[in-house]
């Protein structure tokens, strides 16, 4: 068996554990949730991508992911049946009190939450990440970190799939204890690679490299 059918095959009995941990109902297909956040950023951007990067993830993986996108809130009752969230946007993000306390429940439960800054974002995200982990900073995810090699090989980091700043794409983490929980990508935009072709024009090397990190992250997150 070669190396993804390794990993596959870890999924099939991983993804029982990690949506039970959750509280999902394991008879349903693993389902990326939008998380729709307060504070006045456009956290709906983007409607092309979450639709393009499942069927790829079906296309490409045996993971049982759902081809419909879902969106919540953390005020949702439905939110812990589901492992993944997924955020983005250009601008502000404000948690409230309780919209901390969910989060913190969640993360602890074994959820995860991808951010992708779309430009403008950080700044926001990362204060709020101060009221969620008041004792961390964020921490730049090395090349060498195995999200950057479980599925697809990454040797450098985060594709660089928009100009932005022009600045190195990088990768920043949150932990629960030892658990890599929460990931933020800063100057890479994989979201924006994940939508329709004729959305930003992006070439179709740069479209796949974003959708195979999507799905390093998915495969990441469900087997941690």
């Amino acid at each position: 068996m070669n190396f993804r059918g390794v990993v596959l095959a870890s999924l099939a009995l991983l993804i029982v554990i990690v949506v039970s941990a959750t509280g999902a109902d394991i008879a349903d297909n693993v389902a990326i949730a939008r998380l729709k956040y307060p504070g006045g950023g456009d956290w709906y951007w983007g409607s092309s991508a979450l639709p393009n990067l499942t069927t790829f993830i079906r296309q490409n993986t045996n993971i049982p992911i759902a081809k419909e996108e879902v969106r919540v809130d953390l005020s949702d009752p439905q939110l812990f049946n589901y492992p993944f969230l997924y955020m983005t946007g250009h601008g502000n993000v404000n948690f409230r009190a309780e919209d901390i306390e969910v989060l913190q429940k969640y993360l602890t439960a074994g959820g995860f939450l991808l951010a992708n800054d779309s430009y403008g974002l950080k700044k926001a995200f990362v204060r709020e990440m101060k009221k969620l982990f008041p004792d961390q900073e964020p921490r730049e995810i090395p090349f060498n970190h195995g999200i950057f090699d479980c599925y697809y090989k990454f040797p450098n980091g985060l594709p660089k799939i928009h100009k932005h700043d022009g600045k190195p794409p990088q990768l920043f983490g949150w932990f629960v204890g030892d658990r890599l929980a929460v990931v933020l990508a800063f100057e890479s935009d994989i979201g924006d690679g994940w939508e329709d072709p004729q959305v930003h024009n992006d070439p179709l090397e740069k479209r796949t490299e974003a959708l195979q990190m999507g799905t390093n992250v998915l495969v990441w997150a469900l087997m941690h």
